[in-house]
């Protein structure tokens, strides 16, 4: 069973960065556009309106499989600055505070940092053609090489 569970981790992983980016991206559409139910943050106001432009296009980033690590880096550090300097102050624990959607984000992205975009994402296809130019890159120096020699 083990070694089924195993195989099926690209995949699991692939989807729960899908989920975690569209919920993200969802949220930060809610706060800059007022839609799905959210109260659209004022233009230029700090940090709501940069946050929630941080949460669209990082959590788009994420969903798509693009640049997966990178937004998905961002995206945690903007939940930590949340949780930190929003709710915190207002009492210790989550729960307490209002804080506990800013500290799953958080932990979600900063596990999605270090394990990768999962399957299904165009991370993949942009990744396997980079390693393929030094590749061939490599096997034409040796011939040029020895003509110049």
């Amino acid at each position: 069973m083990s070694s089924r569970l195993n195989g099926a981790q690209p995949y699991a992983l692939g989807l729960f960065r899908f989920a975690i980016g569209l919920i993200f991206a969802i949220h930060g559409a809610s706060s800059l556009f007022g839609v799905f139910g959210g109260r659209e943050a004022a233009a230029g106001a700090w940090p709501g309106w940069y946050a929630a432009l941080i949460q669209l296009v990082c959590g788009a980033l994420v969903a798509l499989g693009l640049g997966t690590r990178i937004a998905a880096l961002l995206a945690s550090g903007s939940m930590a600055y949340a949780y930190f300097v929003v709710h915190q102050p207002e009492a210790l624990t989550p729960v307490g505070n209002g804080g506990e959607t800013a500290a799953v984000f958080c932990w979600a992205f900063l596990l999605l940092v270090f394990t990768g975009p999962g399957a299904f994402a165009l991370d993949r296809l942009f990744g396997s053609r980079a390693e393929r130019v030094p590749a061939e890159e490599s096997r034409r120096e040796p011939a040029t090489a020895g003509v110049s020699a």
